[in-house]
């Protein structure tokens, strides 16, 4: 079932983003870059792994080298568990977040003019 267009939904998760960062901060502090850019790096990079492993599981589980072992959306709707697939792709989202947002306020990275 539908529910709008992905379109639609942009602020609503950069919305949630923007809270769950705000409340992390308050609870972790800037723990993220204790170890400057490649512990920045590393956290984002697990992320990932942790991605490619649930492609990974099912390529091994036999389904093979074919478009739906790489299917995102067809993974993230078959993971029943309680932090699934979606959990680690919000992680990323908001660990790149983090980083972009450390690079505008060291005044590195600017605000991005509309294409």
């Amino acid at each position: 079932m539908s529910e709008g267009s992905h379109i639609d939904k942009i602020k609503e998760v950069a919305d949630a983003d923007a809270v769950a960062l705000v409340e992390a901060e308050k609870q972790y502090g800037g723990s993220w870059k204790k170890r400057g850019g490649v512990g920045a790096f590393m956290m984002a990079a697990r992320k990932w792994d942790r991605i490619e492993n649930r492609v990974q599981m099912t390529i091994d589980r036999g389904m093979g080298m074919h478009a739906s072992a790489w299917d995102i959306f067809e993974h993230i709707d078959e993971d029943d568990r309680p932090e699934g697939l979606i959990d680690d792709i919000r992680d990323l989202r908001r660990y790149l977040l983090l980083i972009e947002s450390e690079m505008r306020a060291r005044g590195v990275v600017h605000e991005e003019v509309a294409k």
